[in-house]
């Protein structure tokens, strides 16, 4: 008889790895970095646990839109009257890189307490360099197409 593999946490491992944003569409970094570090990539991969990796995104500055996706403005609302606020994709970009690729990333990311848990293991830096070299992160490749 055929058993389900659920991973107890006293099994997960975590690894860390690095990936360079330098080039890539900023849709196609998100996509495969909540693939990590939601842990899909891993024959173990339970869905009611947090056995991903974490992730370190350098050069988050240097991301880049492809077609007229630069242009777009993204929408919220305050939650005051008259609160309704946009700014264009380019422009967020421009002004915070950090902030705008952790945003992109948690929009793959499930809106639960596991999804918040996982978001924690998110390292993003707008330049090449970052403090966790003492966890010797393996380089991750993202396909740069």
């Amino acid at each position: 008889m055929n058993r389900t593999y659920t991973a107890k946490p006293s099994t997960i491992e975590h690894k860390w790895f690095v990936v360079d944003a330098a080039g890539v569409p900023v849709g196609r970094l998100a996509a495969q970095v909540a693939q990590v570090l939601r842990g899909k990539h891993k024959p173990t991969f339970t869905y009611n646990m947090d056995c991903g990796d974490f992730v370190i995104v350098i050069n988050a500055d240097k991301v880049m839109h492809t077609g007229g996706k630069g242009d777009e403005l993204i929408h919220w609302h305050t939650g005051w009257p008259g609160g309704l606020r946009n700014i264009s994709r380019a422009k967020f970009l421009g002004d915070n890189p950090v902030k705008y690729v952790e945003k992109v990333i948690w929009g793959m990311l499930p809106k639960t307490k596991l999804g918040k848990a996982t978001f924690k293991k998110l390292k993003v830096y707008a330049g090449p360099d970052h403090p966790h070299e003492a966890q010797n992160p393996a380089p991750l490749d993202i396909s740069k197409k």
